[in-house]
């Protein structure tokens, strides 16, 4: 299972690398062109910075659950360099081998889902069928206790009562005056 975040670069076009012709097509002279292209790299480095705290935090929390640590997509900004838009990890969301096991390991990953201060719609996802996982263990650890105490109450229970208490608490009963 992956966690991921994807950011929106609005209009931005996906290669971000311009060409620079020192005009653009709407005529904008160079001042304007650096200005704006100044604006594209502070929102490319800020979408940077979130997508690989996002990340990161999902590694943090599903130590040892994760399969593959942090992958990115990449663009290149205007400026030349690579910037993060999206990201995912992969983490291990196999059951236990033991329903208290499972539980445990459900929790984890829910944890690890949600770990991100906003979490996508994906991590959402994937923290829905951990709390799935979770329940489904919780069921079948009621069921086994049930059953547990089950075979203790039948093992506290003589499977053979002597009829002789009951006799005696009769002949009691008769030499009180009944």
């Amino acid at each position: 299972m992956v966690i991921s975040a994807v950011y929106v670069v609005g209009s931005m076009p996906p290669s971000m690398a311009a060409q620079d012709s020192g005009f653009d097509a709407r005529g904008a002279t160079p001042l304007r062109q650096d200005a704006e292209t100044a604006q594209k790299v502070a929102r490319l480095r800020e979408i940077d910075r979130k997508v690989r705290a996002h990340e990161a935090a999902h590694v943090a929390a599903g130590a040892g659950l994760v399969t593959r640590g942090a992958q990115f997509t990449t663009v290149r900004g205007p400026d030349g360099r690579q910037y993060a838009i999206a990201g995912d990890v992969q983490i291990d969301v196999s059951p236990g081998k033991t329903p208290e096991e499972t539980l445990q390991k459900a929790e984890r990953i829910r944890a690890a889902a949600l770990a991100p201060a906003d979490p996508s719609p994906q991590d959402r996802k994937v923290a829905a069928q951990a709390a799935q996982m979770a329940a489904q263990a919780r069921i079948e650890l009621a069921k086994a206790q049930q059953e547990d105490a089950k075979r203790a109450q039948n093992d506290a229970q003589p499977s053979n009562p002597t009829p002789f208490p009951v006799q005696h608490a009769l002949a009691r009963y008769r030499a009180n005056g009944a």
